[in-house]
C-alpha cells in the first residue's frame, strides 16, 4: 500500500510506503534462511526450482533475487567483521600464584590452500580464473571448522582467520601448527596470528616438486645423456631424503650441485627443462627454508606433516559448488559472498546466526551438509 505525499510537503516522490518504512526487509526471515542456505549448496537455479516445488511462492521470484538476497545475508556477515589488524598476538595475561595453572590445550592443526574457480569477463579483463583461499582447523578431537575467501577481494584477511580460530576454542597460550604450501599470501595470512605458532611447509608439496623432476629426468635416460640421467635419479633421491629429514643446507648444496651438473652449452630441450625446474626448486627451498622442519621425527611422532586435510575442504567449499560440473562464471564479489554463507553452513553456524539477528527463529543445531 503507498499513500499519496500532501501538496504541503517538498518530497522527491509524490506516493510513499509506511509498510516500508516500519518492515524493510521484504522476504520472511525463515524464507531467507531458505534461500540462504540452500544457495550456497546449491545453483541458484536449481534453488530457484526447489522452492517453487515445496512452497506456495509465486512467479516474482527468480535467479536474481536469489543471489541479491544471499549477497544481502553475506554483506550483514562481513559487517559483523572486527577491523582488519596487522598481528593478534596478544600477551598472555599473569595467573595469580595462588591459582592452579591449568594445562595447555592440545595444539590446533591449520592448514591453507588456494584454489581456483573462473572468473566472468569484464572490459577491463578477459575471461580467466581467479583464487580462492581456503583453510581448515582441526582440534585434537579431528573436529574441523573452515575458513575462506577470495584474497583479492576481501579486505579483513587476517581478521576473517583469526575470529575462525576463535571460534574453534583458540587460547592465547594454545600451540597452532599452520602449514601452507609456501606461498607468499599464504604465509603473510598465517603470521602474527597466535604467540604459539609454528609454521611448517607442506611436504605434499615438497615431493609433488621432486616427482615432477624425476618424470622430467626419465626423458634423458633414452638418449645419449643416460648417464648424466642416473646421476641426476641419484642425487634426487639423495635430495628427498636431506628434506625428510630436515637437513636443508645439504639439500641446497646438493640442488647447486645438480645445477652444475646440467648447465652447458647446446644441451637437449629435455635436459633445459630439468635445469630450470631444479632452479625453480632451489629457490622454493631457500625461501620456505624456515619452515622445514624434520619430517621423519614428526611422522614418527605421529604428528601431521601435511595439508591433506585440507584438500578435503578445497572440495568441499569451492569445488563442488563452483568448479565441478558448473558452467557459472563467477564475479570475485559474487564468489567471495557465496563463499562465507556456505563457509557457516558447512561448519554449522548459519541457524545460529540467523537466530541472533531474528530472536523469534528457533536455535536449532545444524549438521554439516554435503550436498553439492
Amino acid at each position: 500500500m503507498r499513500l499519496y505525499q500532501c501538496d504541503c510537503q517538498s518530497a522527491a516522490s509524490q506516493t510513499f510506503s509506511p509498510l516500508a518504512e516500519l518492515l524493510p526487509e521484504r522476504t520472511a526471515p525463515e524464507l531467507l534462511y531458505l534461500e540462504a542456505k540452500w544457495c550456497s549448496l546449491l545453483s541458484f537455479g536449481m534453488t530457484l526450482d526447489l522452492l517453487q516445488e515445496v512452497l506456495p511462492i509465486g512467479e516474482d521470484l527468480n535467479v536474481t533475487t536469489l543471489r541479491n538476497n544471499l549477497h544481502q545475508v553475506a554483506e550483514r556477515m562481513e559487517g559483523e567483521l572486527g577491523e582488519e589488524r596487522g598481528q593478534f598476538v596478544e600477551c598472555v595475561a599473569e595467573r595469580p600464584e595462588s591459582n592452579v595453572i591449568p594445562p595447555p590445550k592440545p595444539p590446533l592443526a591449520v592448514g591453507l590452500d588456494g584454489a581456483y574457480v573462473h572468473a566472468a569477463s569484464r572490459s577491463d579483463r578477459q575471461e580467466g580464473w581467479f583464487e580462492v583461499i581456503v583453510g581448515k582447523s582441526i582440534n585434537a578431537a579431528d573436529e574441523g571448522r573452515y575458513v575462506a575467501s577470495v584474497h583479492t577481494y576481501d579486505q579483513k584477511p587476517k581478521r576473517r582467520l583469526y575470529e575462525a580460530l576463535k571460534a574453534h576454542g583458540l587460547e592465547a597460550d594454545q600451540p597452532v601448527s599452520f602449514f601452507s604450501d609456501g606461498e607468499d599470501t599464504l604465509h603473510r595470512l598465517q603470521m602474527y596470528l597466535s604467540p604459539q605458532s609454528e609454521y611448517i611447509l607442506d611436504w605434499f608439496h615438497i615431493t609433488m616438486r621432486l616427482t615432477g623432476m624425476g618424470q622430467m629426468r626419465k626423458g634423458m635416460a633414452g638418449t645419449e645423456e643416460a648417464a648424466l640421467a642416473a646421476a641426476v635419479e641419484k642425487d634426487l633421491e639423495s635430495l628427498k631424503w636431506h628434506l625428510w629429514n630436515g637437513n636443508v643446507d645439504p639439500a641446497l648444496r646438493l640442488v647447486d650441485g645438480l645445477k652444475t651438473m646440467l648447465a652447458g652449452e647446446g644441451i637437449s630441450a629435455e635436459r633445459q627443462k630439468l635445469l630450470r625446474a631444479v632452479r625453480e626448486f632451489g629457490n622454493y627451498i631457500a625461501a620456505n627454508q624456515a619452515c622445514i622442519p624434520d619430517y621423519g621425527d614428526r611422522y614418527r611422532n605421529h604428528e601431521r606433516i601435511s595439508t591433506a586435510f585440507t584438500e578435503s575442504a578445497v572440495n568441499q567449499l569451492v569445488s563442488r559448488r563452483m568448479v565441478k560440473q558448473q558452467q557459472m562464471h563467477w564475479t570475485e564479489r559474487g564468489a567471495h559472498l557465496l563463499l562465507q554463507v556456505r563457509v557457516q553452513v558447512m561448519n554449522g553456524d548459519l541457524r545460529q546466526t540467523f537466530s541472533r539477528w531474528y530472536p523469534g527463529m528457533k536455535a536449532a543445531e545444524e549438521p554439516l551438509a554435503l550436498v553439492a
